[in-house]
């Protein structure tokens, strides 16, 4: 079978459609995951029952299969609230909630990277607790953390890819159904796993020069 890009041309805006719809469910899972992830490692920094509940909350989410937990979300949660909740809503939710128990461990790790002399010194020298964090800690674990938080993104970004399975039309699922409709899957599934390069591969190397210049103003 020959390819023929033209199809992809002429279908282009519902492609690009649903990776609007790709766009937000990453940034909604994000804006739950981000803060959320800040908070567990805070908790699990902070030790005693906050860290045991933080410890908890990662060991359960790590386990859940993200599958399981977008249904659960989408067909368990609107009936038991008694509330009504779309695709992406919940789906999004799901997944920001299984990226945060990831965040929490890629900043909890940053941040005890720091040695402790580095806290020690802070603290002698009669800095705030403010300063110490802005100045000593974040600019030192934002080094480390730097490429495990990138890959994170990145497969939230292709986690996004799951919400097909609960009619949340993406780019997976657009592609998909212009596949059926024209039986030309290789042509589709080909348009997307480009567009999804095109948009990962930047961001990597964005990370990639933000870390190499941590590294130098470290040095």
């Amino acid at each position: 079978m020959e390819l023929d890009p033209g199809i992809v041309l002429r279908n282009l805006p519902a492609l690009l459609d649903g990776l609007r719809i790709t766009g937000l469910a990453f940034l909604a899972a994000l804006g739950v995951g981000l803060p959320l992830g800040a908070l567990v490692c805070a908790a699990r920094l902070r030790g005693g029952v906050w860290g045991a509940l933080g410890q908890g909350y990662v060991a359960v989410l790590r386990a859940i299969p993200e599958m399981v937990l977008i249904f659960w979300m989408f067909y368990v949660l609107p009936p038991l609230l008694g509330v009504r909740g779309s695709g992406l809503v919940l789906g999004s939710l799901a997944l920001g909630l299984v990226t945060s128990a990831y965040l929490a461990e890629i900043f909890r790790a940053g941040v005890q990277s720091v040695g402790r002399g580095q806290w020690e010194g802070a603290r002698s020298l009669g800095l705030p607790a403010r300063v110490i964090w802005t100045r000593v800690a974040i600019p030192q674990a934002a080094r480390l953390a730097i490429p495990p938080f990138v890959n994170a993104l990145t497969e939230l970004l292709k986690g996004t890819t799951l919400l097909a399975t609960i009619g949340v039309a993406d780019l997976a699922l657009k592609a998909y159904v212009l596949g059926a409709q024209t039986f030309r899957y290789m042509e589709f599934l080909t348009a997307i796993a480009v567009l999804y390069f095109i948009v990962i591969f930047p961001v990597a190397r964005l990370a990639e020069r933000v870390e190499h210049r941590l590294a130098a103003a470290m040095k």
